[in-house]
């Protein structure tokens, strides 16, 4: 396998064909990929893509569904959705494609375990709760979670991560910056999300945010709307990393919005792909549950079961591959014993990865 230093350059040159790239945020993004291997974990899923059919060259050949890809436990939150109603689910598809269904569950486990060091969560213990989750859902035909009546625990978890509102905009506001130009295009997508009489001011975003799509332009619109203050993001969208792995063209924009539109999930009313510009809500209320933020460890069973659920979810969009891989996964073991190895094998890639990276 060639050499991480190798492969990120080689992802790098091919990225920037296919958008304009802030440097800063890149050099920011390679900075904190030597911080720990969670941080390594969620910005190089280009690398992940290479070396998990090497390391587990039988679940590379598992059913393929259609997969979120760079899935791990921070790309879980909340959003309102058409009813108002607070969902919670999967929150990030920038680069959904079809992959083997083992793909996102190994990816996850293997965050989950990293993530949750602090709560003494090993690698057997998040295989467990997050194929439960996962079986449980695939064989009832999958059910989008909304933190009403039917999720009370998952309720009270997320309520306690909202932003306040004064502290949220404070933040928002130090992140961003007011900008001479902003591009035609990007006015225009982020007008579609906006309500009629809002008259925003267009900044771009400063402050490096995640990391997966660290060094992508992106600009927010902010307003004061009937007595609040409301605002939305401009992303620039660039295809799955599958495609640079490829050589070639083969999952684009049009698979993305399949896959988000065939999931079992209550849909965001406020994403959207707007031309080359992923656009969405800016909300105190569009949240994230982080595992490491939670206090007892019955609580972070319970979330990685909801985050196997949801995975579930999105693989549901195709109902004959979910089956398939229902099957598969039950056929490896229900205990879960199958998915914590194959977790153990790729941690310990993505480590001599890790190293390698801050000694390069």
């Amino acid at each position: 396998m060639r050499p991480i230093l190798e492969s990120t350059h080689d992802f790098e040159v091919w990225l920037a064909k296919q958008t304009p790239l802030v440097a800063f945020d890149l050099r920011y993004k390679h900075a904190q990929m030597v911080s720990d291997p969670f941080l390594f974990l969620r910005a190089t899923f280009y690398r992940w893509l290479e070396v998990f059919p090497q390391v587990l060259p039988d679940l590379a050949g598992s059913p393929r569904v259609p997969a979120v890809g760079d899935l791990h436990v921070e790309n879980f939150g909340t959003w309102r959705d058409i009813e108002g109603r607070l969902a919670w689910g999967i929150n990030d598809f920038d680069e959904a494609a079809r992959f083997p269904y083992a793909l996102d569950l190994v990816r996850l486990t293997v965050s989950a375990s990293l993530a949750g060091s602090g709560l003494g969560l090993s690698m057997k213990e998040a295989a467990r709760a997050i194929l439960e989750g996962y079986l449980r859902t695939l064989d009832r035909g999958g059910e989008p979670i909304v933190l009403a009546e039917r999720h009370g625990v998952l309720r009270r978890m997320a309520l306690g991560t909202l932003a306040e509102p004064e502290a949220y905009w404070t933040r928002l506001d130090a992140k961003t910056a007011p900008v001479r130009r902003v591009p035609g295009k990007v006015r225009k997508a982020l007008a579609t999300l906006l309500p009629e009489g809002a008259d925003p001011a267009y900044r771009a975003v400063t402050v490096p945010k995640g990391l997966g799509s660290l060094g992508r332009p992106r600009f927010v619109a902010l307003a004061d709307y009937k007595g609040a203050r409301i605002a939305r993001e401009a992303k620039a969208f660039v295809p799955s990393a599958v495609n640079w792995l490829a050589g070639g063209k083969v999952s684009g924009k049009k698979a993305l919005l399949h896959i988000v539109a065939g999931a079992v999930r209550c849909p965001d009313p406020f994403w959207t792909i707007s031309g080359k510009w992923i656009v969405r809500r800016l909300s105190p209320d569009c949240r994230r549950i982080e595992l490491a933020d939670l206090a007892k460890e019955r609580d972070a069973d319970l979330l990685l079961r909801a985050m196997g659920h949801e995975t579930a979810n999105v693989h549901l969009g195709d109902s004959a591959a979910a089956d398939a891989a229902w099957k598969d996964a039950r056929r490896r073991g229900l205990g879960g014993a199958w998915l914590a190895e194959a977790g153990e094998a790729m941690a310990a890639a993505l480590r001599r990865d890790w190293k390698a990276w801050r000694k390069g």
